[in-house]
């Protein structure tokens, strides 16, 4: 899994890292290569199980069809411990780790960061449409509201967005580190629960609220006058990011 790019860690790194690989790209990774996020055998059963997500769901059916259609036993599916969850979490992070070969930006084109974000945002919610799970998005996101399964939902959302500022070039270490990330989980969560209900085409309805919370963000994230009262705004963020996964809270 990706380790989070803190300021702490980006002060140590060398400004000259090798590329990903041949392929031209405006951006580094700082883990090179990227170890894949399961061992061969999990891998295999997952992404077997993905393809039966579309018809049986988030399940622990679809977990037992990816088994058989991998070769194993049902009982290989003890290999997870949080069960139908694990799904979740892997197509979460294949999604993620995905967008860096998805989305490249030519070193040309003058391109603003909120409109690289934009894109890369629009780029992994129409990820669940291309392995087809969005219909099925809605069962996911109840999954990720359960108690027990919030910490590594949340941690997952965290991820990507630290992912999604990295990929459209954001190399501040200052304190603004912080509160972008935790900014864009808000938006990232509050827009990927409105595409579920988005009925327009090509999600036109779903890139336009993205666009007004980010413009609001804009507006907003220099009103808060210490530290203190904009992690007052981010904890009642996070409580309301929850909710929207129909967490009670």
């Amino acid at each position: 899994m990706s380790l989070l790019r803190t300021p702490q860690t980006l002060k140590h790194l060398s400004p000259t890292l090798p590329r990903l690989s041949a392929t031209k790209r405006t951006y580094y990774s700082y883990e090179t290569p990227l170890p894949p996020p399961y061992p061969p055998t999990e891998t295999s059963i997952l992404s077997s199980a993905l393809t039966h997500v579309p018809t049986t769901g988030w399940t622990q059916l679809s977990l037992r069809n990816g088994a058989r259609d991998a070769g194993y036993l049902d009982v290989t599916t003890n290999l997870f411990p949080k069960a139908e969850f694990e799904l979740v979490l892997y197509h979460l992070r294949t999604q993620r780790l995905g967008l860096k070969d998805r989305v490249q930006f030519p070193e040309e084109a003058a391109i603003g960061q909120t409109r690289k974000v934009k894109s890369l945002v629009m780029e992994r919610i129409r990820g669940n449409v291309e392995v087809d799970v969005q219909s099925r998005w809605q069962e996911a996101l109840a999954l990720m509201s359960l108690a027990g399964n919030i910490p590594s939902s949340l941690r997952e959302l965290f991820l990507l967005a630290d992912e999604i500022w990295f990929l459209a070039g954001d190399d501040a270490v200052d304190t603004s580190w912080y509160t972008k990330r935790a900014t864009l989980s808000s938006i990232y969560a509050a827009t990927e629960t409105y595409s579920t209900t988005d009925q327009s085409t090509d999600f036109k309805d779903t890139q336009e609220f993205l666009e007004r919370r980010l413009e609001e963000a804009r507006v907003v994230g220099g009103a808060w006058r210490n530290v203190s009262e904009w992690m007052g705004f981010q904890r009642m963020a996070t409580v309301n990011m929850a909710r929207n996964w129909g967490a009670r809270i």
